[in-house]
């Protein structure tokens, strides 16, 4: 057997050759069939790139990873970014707001237009989810988005809300490719904006102490920088060169809060709109948790003054970039020298910022995307410095894409000193004549297409009853008088709210302390805003009318808000006096305000949560 187990492992020649012939023929075919199979989706994927290629950009800069998208409908770039230190400067626009005061997701109510009456209520965001499953944004602090132009962000109501009324039949929304892929990353932006606002509610402290004390336990509180007089206090005595049109000296009496307005009642002042440093300043100073050893704080408080620092070069011809820069420079290469700042590489560290986000961003080209184009070196480049990623900024407007941009309140003219000074204004506002229907504070942009204010004031003027709408016009200096604009506030339903150089205005303040009704036209004037003052519900405080089909629908804005009927005004009116007005105005310095929290108290008391969750 083994001999017949030996011969039969022994194959004949021929045989084997044939065998051979047959296996060859195989692996020839198989290596035919791979090159087939490999070389075309080869050839396709090259294809794809290419075209991909020709349509983004991935840029490597420091430790960041930009990748960008163009597209026809966002005119600019939208990028997403990754990494912990940014060093690429983005080109960005910045807003020429400086005139005095005026020329400046969940579930809003959104009214119908005639081609679409079914398309009532709740905006972009809250639709969006129903619509379209998105992947989540990161939640990381380190990580921003700040690539996003301005372009995007400023026209990004290029409507994105999405109106189920129209498929009334049921079936998927219709669009061609490209239309559906610009749509497609119109929704990846307003996620992105709504994933970062989320993270910052996250951090909001729900102890309704007024004045933070309880969070002071254990020895750690807010220590205040002694910085040299240059960053702060010189900034101040250059206000008479500032702007040179005007007094700007006086808006800086009384702590920041101006001069007192009697006419008005206790507690008025009449404050400008970038007053929010030195107010802010004098706030912390005497702020309870405030300790002088370095060792026993947990959240640290930089007074630079870099709103007043910005605007003492707005109006000055032939100033470098350098120069505009030179003071931030400065600024940081003074805290690279403290303990403090290095422990932690500033994240416990906070900037207060009386001007908008834009002011302090301009690109490495010294451009903004000609948003100026009188001046494309508009503004510094402060909060695009590597060492500002990770500081939280408290800014009256903040740019959407950066996790560590924080709204808070432009101040208003009402600086409540009492518990009794509020309770007398909400006794006042809720009390108050509504004599028209609509108010509208602000001038008209006629080299603006985009803008509606033209629009808006015609609708305003053009009524058959002059009861109905009242128009106070900003460009004739009307607005110069705090008086009359807040009377306009008091005697009106609904007040017109739509953006001027920048999406955010002090309006929508002084309207809301007095119980007027905000109207907007775009996510961006607050929704994106102010998560820490302002509610989630949008639909309690506001109304939400898509710009795009105000133009395309011819109806009259008014009309439209005559559909609103008095009940649903009269619970979100006082919804606005008695739940949100207290949150939304800074007390003087030595108030002794108890019962409630203000916008400064909700700040700090936010702040020190956020520390403490380091």
């Amino acid at each position: 057997m083994a001999k017949m187990a030996g011969i039969s492992r022994i194959r004949p020649w021929k045989k084997v050759k044939e065998e051979r012939r047959k296996v060859c023929a195989s692996e020839y075919g198989t290596v035919l069939l791979k090159l087939f199979l490999y070389k075309v989706p080869t050839a396709i994927c090259l294809i794809v790139i290419l075209v991909l290629w020709s349509s983004s950009t991935t840029i490597l800069s420091g430790r960041f990873i930009h990748v960008c998208v163009s597209s026809r409908k966002l005119t600019d770039l939208y990028c997403l970014s990754a990494g912990s230190h940014p060093n690429f400067e983005i080109p960005i626009q910045h807003s020429h707001s400086d005139s005095q005061i005026w020329e400046s997701e969940t579930r809003s109510t959104t009214l119908p237009t005639k081609e679409h009456p079914n398309s009532i209520s709740n905006n972009n965001s809250y639709i969006i989810k129903q619509i379209i499953e998105i992947p989540e944004a990161s939640n990381s602090s380190e990580s921003s988005m700040n690539e996003k132009t301005i372009n995007d962000y400023y026209n990004s109501s290029k409507e994105t809300t999405v109106k189920l009324g129209d498929e009334v039949g049921g079936g998927a929304i219709k669009m061609g490719s490209r239309e559906e892929e610009d749509h497609r990353e119109e929704i990846i932006a307003m996620k992105a904006i709504e994933e970062q606002l989320r993270e910052q509610r996250s951090w909001i402290n729900n102890n309704n102490n007024n004045n933070g004390a309880a969070e002071c336990g254990g020895g750690r509180g807010i220590y205040v920088y002694e910085l040299p007089a240059k960053f702060n206090k010189e900034l101040v005595e250059q206000c008479g060169e500032m702007v040179p049109w005007m007094d700007f000296c006086k808006y800086f009496s009384n702590e920041g809060l101006g001069e007192q307005i009697p006419e008005l009642g206790d507690g008025w002042y009449n404050t400008h709109q970038y007053a929010l440093e030195p107010i802010f300043h004098s706030r912390v100073l005497k702020h309870p948790c405030r300790v002088y050893n370095q060792e026993e704080a947990k959240l640290f408080y930089v007074p630079y003054y870099g709103g007043l620092d910005i605007l003492r070069w707005h109006f000055k011809n032939n100033v470098t970039n350098e120069l505009k820069d030179s003071l931030g420079l400065e600024l940081i290469q003074w805290l690279s020298a403290q303990k403090p700042w290095a422990q932690n590489s500033g994240k416990d560290h906070v900037f207060v910022l009386g001007k908008i986000s834009w002011d302090f961003r301009r690109n490495a080209n010294g451009n903004n995307n000609g948003y100026n184009s009188n001046n494309p070196s508009w503004g510094t480049k402060f909060l695009e410095l590597h060492q500002l990623q990770n500081p939280i900024k408290l800014l009256i407007e903040r740019q959407p894409w950066h996790q560590n941009d924080v709204g808070i309140p432009h101040p208003t003219f009402f600086h409540p000193h009492s518990d009794d000074d509020i309770f007398a204004w909400q006794w006042k506002a809720i009390r108050s004549q509504r004599k028209y229907l609509v108010g509208f504070a602000g001038g008209a942009r006629p080299d603006s297409s985009e803008n509606i204010r033209s629009l808006l004031i015609d609708h305003c003027t053009t009524t058959e009853d002059r009861r109905l709408c009242r128009h106070v016009n900003c460009t004739t200096g009307d607005c110069d008088r705090p008086k009359a604009v807040i009377e306009l506030f008091l005697e009106s339903e609904f007040c017109l709210q739509p953006p001027g150089d920048s999406p955010t205005r002090k309006s929508v303040f002084d309207s809301l302390i007095s119980g007027c009704i905000p109207v907007f036209f775009d996510p961006f004037t607050a929704y994106y805003q102010y998560p820490w003052h302002l509610p989630e519900d949008h639909g309690k405080y506001s109304v939400m009318i898509d710009k795009k089909e105000l133009k395309r629908s011819g109806e009259n804005v008014v009309k439209k808000l005559e559909g609103i009927s008095l009940e649903k005004r009269e619970e979100m009116r006082s919804y606005i006096i008695y739940e949100l007005m207290p949150g939304l105005v800074y007390g003087d310095s030595n108030n002794v305000i108890e019962k409630f929290q203000d916008a400064y108290h909700i700040a700090i008391n936010n702040l020190l949560q956020r520390v403490s969750m380091l």
